[in-house]
């Protein structure tokens, strides 16, 4: 378990500054090795078996390798001086956090919005989502902005913390290593149809409880805020399953009840449109001003986030 000063510390890091500039980012790191290894396990054959193989091969290895060296690089900085362990691990595990890089872009996002202009938010809003932004007018832009805020609420800040929380720095990096994967290899469209699939399982299960504590999280910053905490549980609980996701659909549900807007629609991958269910379709479409309130939601969920795990790590390392 991470000390509670470490995560603090790397909490603080990341609420003011975000990622740390000049310093290799893991998850860069982890994509070059996610990329080099797929050249070689791709040799072991292109029938689905053995793509299937392959792909589990590589993912076992990353996510192992990821694991190792995070452990030996925090247990080689410690011999050099303590202290210089203790900066290196808290660099580390604020390499796992997005929130403020989040925030700030979703922020940017509806301050064009709020200024009428829609170009530069579509080419603001595709920095941090995968669809396709070029032809979306103002509600597609403020649903796809308030989506990826619940979405990356969990696999951007909540999973991490409850890996760090629970097994530091070494098991949130090995965790980011299993969503870069997923990211990277794990599409149900070829090549990647059997190659990823076994990345894409085990991104499901990793972010299966992260999901669901995400969920609760917004319910209950949807309290505190006094949004609409009971729809939000309403919704949650009726919709969350009719996302094919086993875990995406946890906190878009809750967020479509909290701020009372409907979610999900089709959506469009290069070109290509893809359908996903409706949340709260009794509610009325997104705008501006729910993707204002959806950013609010989103940090108040944070803060929570941050303040339960540092609480959990405080509690535990006492005993």
């Amino acid at each position: 378990m991470i000390k509670t000063k470490t995560l603090v510390a790397a909490i603080f890091t990341d609420a003011i500054i975000g990622d740390i500039e000049h310093f290799p980012h893991p998850v860069r790191i982890i994509g070059a090795g996610v990329n080099a290894g797929e050249i070689i396990t791709r040799k072991l054959g292109k029938t689905p078996k053995r793509e299937f193989i392959g792909g589990a091969l590589l993912t076992v290895v990353v996510v192992a390798g990821t694991y190792i060296a995070a452990s030996k690089i925090i247990e080689k900085s410690r011999k050099v001086n303590p202290f210089f362990g203790e900066t290196i691990e808290i660099i580390l595990a604020n390499s796992t956090l997005a929130a403020r890089n989040l925030c700030d872009e979703a922020i940017a996002v509806t301050t064009f919005l709020e200024s009428s202009e829609i170009e530069k938010a579509r080419k603001q809003l595709a920095r941090i989502v995968g669809r396709d932004t070029e032809n979306l007018d103002e509600t597609d832009i403020a649903r796809a902005t308030i989506e990826t805020l619940a979405e990356s609420l969990c696999d951007g800040i909540i999973a991490p913390l409850f890996y760090l929380t629970i097994g530091g720095v070494p098991l949130a990096l090995a965790y980011k290593a299993v969503n870069t994967l997923d990211s990277m290899i794990g599409h149900k469209e070829s090549p990647y149809f059997y190659f990823g699939k076994f990345a894409a399982r085990l991104d499901d299960l990793a972010n299966y409880v992260p999901a669901r504590i995400s969920a609760v999280l917004i319910i209950a910053a949807a309290k505190v805020l006094n949004y609409n905490a009971g729809d939000a549980v309403k919704i949650w609980r009726r919709d969350a399953a009719l996302h094919k996701s086993p875990n995406a659909g946890q906190p878009e549900a809750a967020i479509s009840g909290a701020l009372q807007t409907r979610l999900g629609g089709a959506n469009f991958y290069d070109g290509v449109a893809h359908d996903s269910p409706f949340f709260g379709a009794e509610f009325e479409p997104a705008s501006t001003a729910t993707a204002k309130s959806a950013v609010s939601l989103i940090i108040a969920a944070t803060v929570l986030g941050f303040a339960l795990a540092g609480t959990i790590t405080f509690i535990c390392r006492k005993k």
